[in-house]
C-alpha cells in the first residue's frame, strides 16, 4: 500500500551518482501548472542553502510542455544549484506523484508542497526550528493564508460517521449537538496537535516515513492526507499545526473540487473513491456503510429545511448517489482513464 522504500534507486529523473543526504528537501507537484510553480519556486529562492537543501519538481506526465518549461526556467532563473525536475513516466495522483519525489531524493526532513502555494520570508527556517523542537513530531502543517493574510483552515479532527451527518446537513442545530465531529479544528493561533493537517503544504521528518511507509497511491487525490495522518498516529507519533509558519495556498489552483461544491456541480469520481476508501480502510465496508447512511440523513434534513424554509442547500449535484462510488471495492486503486487526469 504505501510503496517503495524512500531513496530508492532508479527513481525517474534521478541523479544516482550525485545522491547525498540534504538537510531538506521539498517536493513539488506540476500538473499543467507551470506559472504556479515558478512562483512557487521564486518563493523558495534565499530560504534555501545550496548543498544542503534542494527543492525537486516533479512532473506529473503532464500533457503539455509543463515540464519543458519548467526545467528551461529553472536554468534561466539560475536555481540549478538547488532545484531540479523529475519527470515520472505516468500520472498516477497526488500520492503516487509525492512518491515519486520522494523516492527521488534524500533528506532528513522533507516539506510536500502544493504547486499553488508561496512561502512567506522566513517559512522554512521556522518549520525547521518546529521541527527540532517537537521531536515526537510526525507531521507538522503551517498556517496556510490567502495572499491578503487571512487564515485558512488547516488542521483538522479526523472525518467521522456523525461528521458526515454534520457535512450533509448544513444545519446549526445538527453542528451543535455534534460539535466533537466538526472535522476543522479552526484557526488556532498557537501550535496544536490535531488528527491531520492539510498536504497543501506538510513538513515530514524521514523517521515517519520510515516508521509508515509512503504516501498511499490507492488515494488518486483526496482524503490521502487524513489517512497520512492517522497512520502516523497509530505509529505513535504526533501531529501539529504551527501557525508560525506562514504558507499562501491559493486553493484551487491544482485541483477543481472546491470551485465546483460552491458552484454545487457534480464533483469528480476520484472525489468519491477517495472518499470510499477512507472510510473502509479504517473500518471495512460496514463503517463505509454507517457513513454514507449518515450523510444520507444529514442530506435529507437539508431538503427537509429547503422544503420547509425555502433555504438553498450547497449539496453537488448527484451527491446521494455518487457517495456510493467504489462501494464494492473501495480498496481498488483508481486510476481514471479519462484523458487529462489530473493532477
Amino acid at each position: 500500500m504505501n510503496g517503495p522504500r524512500i531513496g530508492a534507486e532508479g527513481s525517474p529523473g534521478d541523479r544516482v551518482s550525485e545522491r547525498v543526504r540534504r538537510r531538506l528537501a521539498i517536493v513539488v507537484l506540476n500538473y499543467r501548472t507551470p506559472g504556479l510553480v515558478l512562483d512557487c519556486l521564486d518563493s523558495l529562492a534565499g530560504q534555501l542553502e545550496p548543498g544542503e537543501d534542494e527543492a525537486v519538481v516533479v512532473d506529473n506526465a503532464s500533457p503539455d510542455d509543463s515540464a519543458d518549461q519548467i526545467a528551461a526556467s529553472i536554468a534561466e532563473r539560475g536555481y540549478g544549484a538547488w532545484a531540479r525536475l523529475i519527470r515520472s513516466p505516468d500520472n498516477g495522483g497526488f500520492s503516487a506523484g509525492n512518491n515519486v519525489g520522494i523516492r527521488g531524493c534524500d533528506a532528513e526532513l522533507y516539506i510536500l508542497l502544493n504547486s499553488d502555494t508561496i512561502m512567506r520570508p522566513g517559512a522554512i527556517a521556522e518549520i525547521r526550528r518546529a521541527a527540532k523542537e517537537l521531536p515526537d513530531a510526525g507531521l507538522i502543517g503551517p498556517r496556510l493564508e490567502w495572499p491578503d493574510g487571512a487564515p485558512q483552515v488547516s488542521a483538522f479532527r479526523d472525518h467521522s460517521v456523525p461528521g458526515q451527518m454534520i457535512t450533509a446537513a448544513q444545519t446549526g442545530p445538527v453542528t451543535a449537538l455534534l460539535k466533537r465531529w466538526v472535522v476543522a479544528i479552526g484557526v488556532p493561533d498557537e501550535p496544536v496537535r490535531a488528527d491531520w493537517v492539510s498536504f497543501a503544504c506538510v513538513a515530514v521528518p524521514r523517521a515517519t516515513f520510515e516508521r509508515v511507509g509512503l504516501m498511499d497511491e490507492g488515494f488518486f487525490m483526496y482524503f490521502e492526507d487524513a489517512e497520512f495522518g492517522r497512520r502516523v498516529r497509530a505509529a505513535g507519533l504526533e501531529v501539529w499545526h504551527c501557525p508560525g509558519a506562514r504558507v499562501v495556498h491559493l486553493r484551487g489552483g491544482t485541483a477543481p473540487v472546491k470551485q465546483a461544491s460552491r458552484e454545487r456541480k457534480p464533483l469528480p469520481r476520484y472525489y468519491y473513491r477517495a472518499r470510499a476508501r477512507y472510510f473502509a480502510a479504517a473500518g471495512g465496508r460496514l463503517r463505509l456503510t454507517l457513513a454514507n447512511v449518515a450523510w444520507t440523513l444529514g442530506w435529507l434534513i437539508a431538503v427537509g429545511r429547503k422544503l420547509v424554509q425555502g433555504r438553498v442547500i450547497g449539496t453537488p449535484r448527484r451527491a446521494p448517489r455518487d457517495i456510493w462510488c467504489g462501494f464494492r471495492s473501495p480498496l481498488e486503486r483508481y486510476r481514471p482513464q479519462a484523458k487529462g487526469s489530473r493532477p
